[in-house]
């Protein structure tokens, strides 16, 4: 996995997927090399092989908070319905997933649905106070960080 890592930061995607495929020859249930695959082909605009590799990291472990995320991004503007259940499988999994909350959040304001809108902004600023610029305008005085968010 460390070879696939290092062939990724030096932008060999198509030596990182070939390892990662050695990796999974060898241990068909290693989430961490499916997820990578997923990753990999979300970075190719290959959304089918993202979400198909993605599937299999969750078939191993529901919980896997990084590949629901991933797949609702997917999903997003396909399918917000399925996207929505992804992120809130996510935020079970890691309740301070400051960047689930803000995409909830998204949607939420798209469907018009502004206090879970705001609500789920208020949650992700106080995971990850930087996030607030990425709220939206209408809700940025709403969720304002405080000093005591971390």
């Amino acid at each position: 996995m460390q070879t696939a890592l290092m062939q990724e930061q030096h932008h060999d995607s198509a030596g990182a997927a070939r390892t990662y495929r050695r990796v999974l020859t060898l241990d068909p249930r290693n989430k961490v090399a499916w997820y990578n695959l997923g990753v990999l082909a979300q970075q190719q605009g290959k959304a089918a092989d993202a979400r198909e590799a993605y599937d299999k990291a969750l078939e191993i472990d529901p919980k896997y908070a990084s590949a629901l995320f991933n797949e609702a991004l997917l999903w997003k503007s396909r399918d917000s319905d399925r996207a929505v259940d992804l992120l809130e499988r996510a935020i079970a999994a890691t309740p301070r997933a400051a960047t689930a909350h803000l995409q909830l959040g998204h949607i939420f304001a798209e469907r018009d649905r502004d206090s879970d809108a705001e609500d789920e902004f208020r949650r992700a600023v106080a995971a990850d106070p930087s996030l607030h610029s990425e709220v939206p305008e209408s809700f940025q005085d709403a969720v304002s960080p405080t000093p005591t968010s971390n």
